[in-house]
């Protein structure tokens, strides 16, 4: 596709824009723990939860336990209040103290930096496991794929795809391994500030002269808008 011939360009572009903006929590507990448990515990935590709550609800979980023998010592509504109101908050408390009850039994309470066994464990999907490979272990060869990183690349016109899970394998064939580590810290900071869901700010945008969604949507939409003003003004 066309498209793709800039993605170094729009790489370099945004990794520049990044210190513009907020760190996504997950990167930022990342680096300022660089503990493989709490970035899955608060990976967890952040699905379909905004960013701030995602936070502050990871801050409160772990100013009361910080290791998977202390969360299993509280109780389910304790962590139920501790990380309310993320998203199923009930949910998750539940889950989290699945996770750190099997972490304990079976692998002597480390997280195993396995992505297919991290696979297996109930509430982990594709997403939170690369989170966990690529920012809980450091390790290369994983590709992290939310919403904003499904939703970004779609509207650039590098891939056209209907999920997360679809997009990372068509990005894997696509994205040179040298951006995987930073896409999904560069990519969320975009979708939330620039790219948004609804409303994209696209006036604002460093990178719309390579956008499809740019070229073939919004341009069009405010040519049509501003006959409209115009049409309007001559009567």
């Amino acid at each position: 596709m066309q498209y793709t011939k800039n993605i170094p360009r729009v790489m370099s572009i945004l990794k520049k824009e990044s210190p513009r903006f907020v760190t996504p929590a997950l990167t930022k507990i990342s680096e300022q723990a660089k503990d493989p448990f709490k970035v899955l515990i608060s990976c967890i935590l952040s699905l379909r939860t905004k960013d701030v709550v995602t936070a502050e609800a990871s801050r409160r979980l772990y100013a009361m336990a910080n290791t998977p023998e202390e969360m299993v010592r509280l109780s389910t509504k304790q962590i139920e209040k501790a990380i309310y109101p993320v998203g199923f908050y009930r949910t998750k408390a539940k889950r989290i103290k699945e996770i750190c009850q099997r972490l304990i039994k079976e692998f002597n309470s480390k997280v195993p930096d396995d992505f297919d066994v991290l696979l297996t464990f109930k509430g982990v999907g594709r997403k939170t496991a690369n989170i966990v490979m690529t920012y809980g272990f450091s390790k290369s060869g994983y590709l992290a794929i939310d919403i904003h990183c499904h939703r970004v690349p779609n509207r650039l016109g590098w891939i056209k795809t209907k999920t997360p899970e679809h997009s990372e394998e068509a990005l894997k064939k696509i994205l040179p391994k040298k951006y995987w580590r930073d896409f999904n810290n560069i990519f969320v900071q975009f979708g939330q500030n620039i790219c948004r869901p609804v409303g994209p700010r696209c006036g604002a945008c460093p990178v719309s002269k390579y956008c499809k969604y740019y070229k073939e949507v919004y341009l069009p939409k405010k040519s049509v808008f501003r006959e409209h003003i115009n049409s309007g003004l001559k009567k």
